[in-house]
């Protein structure tokens, strides 16, 4: 579960931040670990330790980023971005908390399917997303079909559902949670492209200056308290009624503590990489990482692939490549990696 949102990187933050020095791989490798970690972990606790509350620990991590943020506040510069938000509580209802609703809505619905579904495969319908993304764009009016983007969107399709036609064993229900999160989140990156365009903009039009000065960790100290209500409110409906303190018991408040640092620990290292990379690099990093979140699935559980989910899996890579990484930035990228440079 990814706890971070995917604004646009904010170049400026990195000169008020203070990132420090190091190269930036190490901001790279940080990111994918923590990433990658924090999805196997969950998905352990969830299907092989027997905690099956799947809402329940998404409600625990918003508690504890709720608590975190508010502890780094007062005693690092990590969320000195929030000052340059003048945030009053209009504000606050029209712009923090509509989307802190669907952000909670794209959590949920994205830690179910590891209930029902093989991390390869869910990593697979992940790729998916700017699909989704896209379609609401077009409803939305932010963005205008072009034949271009209509191909490359269809190859993602294509990928998707030739590596869905492989899937084995396939749960109906748990494919249903995954496109439900992916629609959630693809809300939830429209409303923020909402807040980012100028006005008159469709909705939202006082979150703009809000927005445009948010790193996902100021982001996240915003949005978590509306996301750990919702969750908590979930919970209380849907997860509370068959809820046994034997479960909590069994597998322990040491691992409970240690799986919400780690899922806060991605928040802190999307932070560090965002001010050290480009948007390029982030791309290229998300492909590898999902390539070895599923080679790592593999390893651990024994998932079977088949050879017709490989094929449609990397025609979906091939499409997300096309789709986020426009002919010239790779010409670039290449370009300033032999320079020894990695901004682009």
């Amino acid at each position: 579960m990814t706890l971070s949102v995917s604004e646009k990187p904010q170049r400026r933050f990195s000169s008020r931040g203070g990132l420090g020095t190091a190269h930036p791989a190490l901001y790279i490798a940080c990111w994918i670990f923590f990433s990658n970690l924090t999805i196997l972990f969950n998905k352990w606790l969830l299907d092989v330790a027997g905690f099956r509350k799947s809402i329940s620990l998404t409600c625990w991590h918003m508690v504890f980023a709720v608590v975190a943020t508010q502890v780094l506040a007062r005693t690092t510069r990590l969320l000195n971005g929030r000052k340059a938000v003048h945030m009053t509580s209009r504000k606050y209802l029209r712009a923090v908390v509509p989307i802190g609703i669907v952000y909670s809505g794209s959590l949920v619905c994205s830690n179910l399917p590891y209930l029902y579904l093989s991390v390869p495969f869910i990593q697979m319908l992940k790729a998916a997303g700017p699909v989704v993304v896209l379609f609401f764009s077009w409803l939305w009016g932010l963005a205008k079909p072009t034949r271009t983007a209509l191909l490359k969107i269809l190859v993602i399709v294509a990928g998707v559902m030739i590596a869905s036609a492989g899937e084995i064993r396939i749960s109906w229900v748990g494919l249903g949670y995954q496109l439900a999160g992916l629609v959630f989140e693809a809300l939830r990156l429209v409303m923020i492209q909402v807040l980012l365009s100028p006005p008159p903009a469709p909705a939202l039009p006082e979150g703009g200056e809000i927005a445009s000065k948010m790193d996902p960790l100021v982001s996240l100290y915003y949005y978590a308290p509306v996301c750990a209500a919702m969750n908590a409110v979930t919970v209380y409906l849907t997860e509370m009624p068959v809820f046994d303190m034997a479960d909590l018991w069994r597998v322990g408040p040491g691992v409970l503590v240690l799986n919400a640092l780690v899922a806060f620990g991605l928040n802190v290292a999307s932070v560090f990489l965002i001010g050290k990379t480009s948007s390029l690099v982030m791309t290229l990093c998300g492909i590898f990482k999902s390539i070895l979140l599923v080679v790592t699935g593999v390893l651990i559980w024994g998932t079977y692939i088949s050879p017709l989910q490989l094929l449609g899996y990397f025609m979906a890579l091939v499409g997300l490549f096309m789709y986020s990484v426009p002919s010239n930035r790779i010409l670039g990228f290449v370009y300033e990696l032999r320079r020894g440079r990695w901004s682009l």
